[in-house]
């Protein structure tokens, strides 16, 4: 069914990345459906591929509730403490309005403007240039800003930011990220788990081969007949599945960052009716956004992820040019290009002012009536449905 405009194509994308997830916890039965061959394949290394194929089902259907009580058991887990290992990961601390007057008052009027509930406000003393939200409801939401953004960013700018994140809470892309960090994790986990199972069968086996060979050869007709080569089958079917899982847990999670930034930069311009602010703001994040020790759940979560894998295949955010230019046709932005990073210039200003985007002019006055502005503007259809 086809989404027009921001809010259908919210929804669709909330239905899409709710089967996604359920498609990704699936992924948990599979590991455990591996883990079974390789034990079966332990227990007795001399039986056909049949054998080995259901007597795993049956593993699978006993340990089926355990495995599920595992996995829930860690959700829990994570629902009530992920945000403290994010702290502890990142350094993020609590702020009030006191301590952070300006940071604080952007973001209590853009909620203020829209209704939407105060999340909790947190800083990170770094100088990497990002912000990420994160929360599994309204008691946890948090909007977590480096002190390099604070710096770099113009009061527009960071307005532009924080509506992003806002965005992301109010969308639900918040719940539904962590969520998939939480059973990537879980499949991760299992994964790493039987791949050492593998190892060990296999270092065992090929200690042990020779002399078992050697004891079984006056019955090699009768393993023979038995199918004792199956085993070997087995066992690459087994690290298949635990291969396949953990990709395909990865390309959900892919599926749905990428496609949610897109959606939380729209909403952006929404909240703020300020285009070139996400643009200049996007510029001056871009490529400056790595957070020393995070991990790589927790930068999949930012506003900007400068990780990125071979041939971009495993970057978790489309690239900012795409953003840039999604931005620019759709939403009627000005793009004065990228800003050189430290390393292309001599030497990085560290007087404490603010960095300004390498530009001949000032950035352009807002737009007055754009795609998400309540001016009558008749335009293509954009990425974020037919506007009228």
């Amino acid at each position: 069914m086809a989404a027009y405009g921001l809010y259908t194509h919210i929804a669709s994308n909330k239905l899409r990345s709710m089967l996604l997830l359920a498609g990704l916890f699936l992924l948990i039965y599979v590991l455990v459906y591996a883990g079974a061959l390789l034990a079966e394949v332990a227990i007795d290394s001399d039986r056909p591929v049949n054998y080995y194929l259901m007597a795993a089902g049956h593993d699978l259907v006993k340990a089926f509730p355990y495995a599920t009580g595992a996995a829930a058991l860690w959700i829990v887990i994570a629902y009530f403490f992920h945000q403290n290992m994010i702290d502890a990961v990142t350094g993020g601390e609590d702020v009030t309005r006191k301590q952070q007057p300006r940071l604080y008052n952007l973001l209590e009027n853009l909620c203020v403007s829209r209704g939407i509930p105060m999340p909790k406000l947190k800083i990170v003393d770094n100088d990497a240039r990002n912000a990420f939200a994160s929360g599994l409801n309204r008691r946890q939401y948090a909007v977590t800003v480096t002190t390099g953004l604070l710096k770099a960013l113009d009061d527009q700018e960071l307005e532009a930011v924080l509506g992003h994140e806002l965005t992301h809470i109010r969308n639900g892309d918040v719940q539904l990220m962590v969520t998939a960090v939480i059973i990537a994790g879980v499949v991760g986990f299992f994964g790493e788990l039987f791949f050492r199972m593998f190892t060990n069968l296999s270092w065992n086996s090929s200690s042990g081969g020779s002399s078992s060979s050697r004891s079984s050869s006056s019955s090699s007709s009768d393993s023979n007949s038995k199918g004792g080569g199956g085993a070997v089958i087995v066992v690459i079917i087994a690290v298949v599945l635990i291969l396949l899982a953990w990709l395909l847990s990865q390309v959900v999670k892919l599926a749905l960052s990428r496609s949610r930034e897109l959606l939380a930069d729209a909403g952006s311009v929404e909240l703020t009716k300020n285009p070139d602010a996400m643009i200049s703001a996007l510029r001056k994040i871009e490529n400056r956004g790595e957070l020393p020790g995070a991990t790589s759940a927790v930068m999949e979560l930012c506003i900007d992820n400068p990780r990125e894998g071979f041939a971009d295949l495993f970057a978790t955010h489309p690239s900012v040019d795409s953003r840039v230019q999604a931005l620019v046709k759709y939403a009627g932005g000005h793009d004065s290009g990228r800003l050189a990073l430290p390393s292309d210039t001599q030497e990085e200003p560290d007087d404490g002012q603010v960095e300004q985007p390498e530009t001949t002019g000032q950035i352009p006055p807002p737009v007055p009536a754009g795609p998400w502005s309540d001016g009558p503007v008749r335009a293509a259809r954009g990425p974020w449905g037919r506007r009228n």
